[in-house]
């Protein structure tokens, strides 16, 4: 029987996206039970019992969308490395499936930020679990959400908080994004935020309470006119809402704008929710109507998503009151994947859902492949952050495939995400039907055009212009065979 003093299970049960079967329910119970027995006498840094955590854990889970199973694993997920249970225990209780998912959030454990220990063989295991099944670190995010927000509670080690916020800004937050879960990158970002960089956080805030109230009541006055324009066009509106930019996020823009607040359009944002794509582009066009557009301010994600699978329509537009507001526009299929990115579909086991699961997480299994390329530890983490979690661009070969490449990337990066054999044999490229060196940088949306010959090999020169670790791998080893061959040949001249 569940004690009063504990959280009530039922929190967990309204949080699913689906409602749990009975099945269901009974192995969630169990799950609860067993968690709470086996962190029985533990506290947390505030003096909470520390089931309190595996519980949060598990409404983040359940919040986020996730299945019944990844939920079971969220309760067990610190059982294995802080208490007495074993993996033969949680494997005969709850399944090879459940063990597998707890056992690879316990080796992700293992990897910590800057000047502390960091384990490879265990993070190589770990990339490994991750490409074979993404709920791993899913897990691990839901458990670093709710340690951010009791961050506060461990005030005599501020040297310990700076390295969570770090760690959480520059390894968890890119995760959730390059997953398509927005909002809680947003969420990771804004609760570090004030412990990595208390200074900072301090400036951005007074400077959004400056401007987001003032922002706030032009857009206030667009919807009322947008509003009146769709109703005369039976446009239907599930729902609008205003959405203030993240706290960090706002401050890396303004580090780009010389701190000008002035010069950033989007920190408070109207978005329109419609039932169906074609209702979106009716809004845009309706918007135009009544609003000039700023030049080269239209985004529209829905005909070329994001890499990480985000869709939506941006535009910026005059207000006609000496304001400047963005308008986004989406469905609600493309909001509830804004918000939680691949999470929101593993809750229902359907072909459609398995394929966007899949082509969102594509990226996945090249962690593996970087951490079996780079043994020394600080240079795998260097280039995590260059490959994966940098900004991404995304560009376009001749046939429209996307190649989802790091910002900066010259068209040597592109030729070798292509394939291998054009990396290697590029002579040439062309960029929008312009003949360009094959150094360029490509920006988002180039089409990119590979010329190659069978007797072009790659150059040295070429390190100095690629970004992915791919081409850096391809080049390099080429050179060193190359190098080594020349060395033999020349012992029998």
């Amino acid at each position: 029987m569940i004690k009063s003093d504990y959280p009530n299970i039922q929190d967990v049960y309204d949080l699913m996206k689906k409602p749990p079967s009975a099945s269901d329910k009974k192995r969630l119970e169990k799950a609860y039970n067993f968690a709470k027995q086996a962190h029985e006498g533990q506290k947390r840094a505030n003096g909470d019992p520390y089931f309190y955590h595996a519980f949060e854990v598990a409404k983040n889970l359940a919040d986020f969308g996730m299945d019944s199973t990844t939920i079971i694993a969220g309760f067990l997920h610190d059982t294995i490395e802080d208490t007495s249970v074993t993996e033969d225990e949680v494997d005969n209780q709850f399944g090879s499936e459940v063990l597998f998912l707890v056992n690879g959030v316990t080796k992700l454990g293992t990897l910590k930020y800057k000047g502390a220990e960091r384990h490879v063989e265990s993070l190589r295991k770990f990339f490994v679990a991750m490409a074979a099944d993404s709920r791993v670190i899913i897990i691990k995010l839901g458990d670093r959400l709710h340690n951010l927000k009791t961050l506060g509670f461990i005030k005599d080690r501020p040297d310990k908080q700076k390295r969570i916020a770090l760690e959480s800004i520059e390894i968890h937050a890119p995760l959730a994004n390059r997953l398509g879960m927005w909002k809680l990158k947003s969420e990771i970002e804004d609760l570090a935020f004030p412990f990595a960089y208390p200074d900072e956080y301090k400036q951005v805030q007074s400077l959004l309470k400056q401007k987001s109230h003032t922002t706030q009541k032009y857009l206030e006055q667009v919807y009322k006119s947008l509003r009146k324009d769709l109703a005369k066009q039976n446009i239907e509106v599930d729902k609008a809402s205003y959405r203030i930019k993240g706290v960090y996020s706002l401050y890396k823009k303004l580090k780009k704008k010389d701190m000008d607040i002035d010069k950033i359009y989007d920190i408070v944002a109207l978005r329109v929710i419609v039932p169906t794509v074609e209702d979106c582009y009716r809004v845009l066009g309706t918007v135009h109507s009544l609003w000039r557009p700023l030049p080269g301010r239209i985004k529209d994600f829905i005909a070329v998503p994001k890499p990480n699978g985000y869709q939506s329509i941006h535009t910026t537009i005059f207000t006609g009151n000496g304001g400047i507001a963005e308008i986004q526009i989406r469905t609600r299929e493309m909001h509830q994947e804004a918000e939680y990115g691949i999470a929101s579909h593993f809750a229902y086991k359907k072909k459609k859902y398995e394929k966007k699961i899949n082509s969102s997480t594509q990226w996945i299994p090249e962690l593996s492949d970087l951490q079996d390329s780079i043994s020394n530890p600080d240079h795998f983490i260097e280039n995590l952050r260059l490959d994966f979690f940098n900004k991404r661009i995304f560009v376009f070969t001749p046939n429209g495939d996307v190649i989802d490449l790091p910002e900066d990337s010259s068209a040597i990066d592109f030729a070798f995400s292509v394939h291998t054999d054009i990396g290697m044999h590029a002579t040439a490229a062309s960029i929008n039907g312009k003949n360009s060196k094959l150094e360029t940088k490509l920006k988002n949306g180039d089409i990119v055009r590979i010329e190659t010959k069978k007797s072009a090999v790659p150059s040295a020169k070429w390190l100095e212009f690629v970004k992915t670790t791919l081409a850096k791998r391809q080049i390099k080893n080429y050179l060193g065979d190359n190098s080594l061959m020349n060395k033999f040949m020349n012992r029998f001249k």
